[in-house]
């Protein structure tokens, strides 16, 4: 009883030891986040644009991703812009490369709709290439339908005419 005692008091002492709020705490990697930074850009924008089985259609959903990505790129200039398709949508390896890459010339398009100049902005379709999860559940298999916009300081090799 004397020892079930002492091991409950110390529970209770314990219990009264402050426990850090984490709930709202910067994710690690993230620590020094400036304005205009592509962590910025990544935590309250949202770099991926997400769509159904094969299509290249933006949905409405999409759009609202993509109007917030256009405003944040007009107001940081600085960063060039590559687009990547992705797609794991059924057909051959051909058909998921030319899929992905229709998904990434649709949202170029639409940032440039949106004011973003064309001259910063290109698209490279992966197709199957690198997908975010392997498996056969369709929940699953729709994370790969999509097109990641990713912050460049230059262009790269993919970049048309560089």
């Amino acid at each position: 009883m004397l020892i079930a005692g002492g091991l409950l008091s110390g529970c209770n002492s314990a219990s009264n030891l402050a426990t850090p709020d984490v709930t709202n705490a910067t994710a690690a990697g993230f620590v020094d986040m400036k304005p205009g930074s592509e962590e910025e850009f990544m935590l309250n924008v949202g770099r991926r644009v997400y769509f159904d089985q094969g299509s290249s259609t933006i949905s409405d959903e999409a759009q609202m991703t993509i109007v917030r990505q256009a405003d944040w790129l007009k107001a940081n200039k600085k960063w060039l812009v590559k687009i990547q398709g992705h797609a794991d949508d059924p057909g051959s390896e051909a058909a998921n490369k030319t899929l992905s890459t229709k998904r990434a010339d649709a949202v170029l398009n639409a940032l440039v709709a949106k004011g973003v100049d064309r001259k910063r902005l290109w698209t490279k379709g992966y197709g199957i290439e690198r997908p975010v999860t392997d498996c056969d559940d369709i929940t699953c298999k729709s994370q790969n339908r999509r097109v990641v916009v990713n912050l460049r300081e230059e262009f790269d090799d993919s970049a048309p005419g560089r």
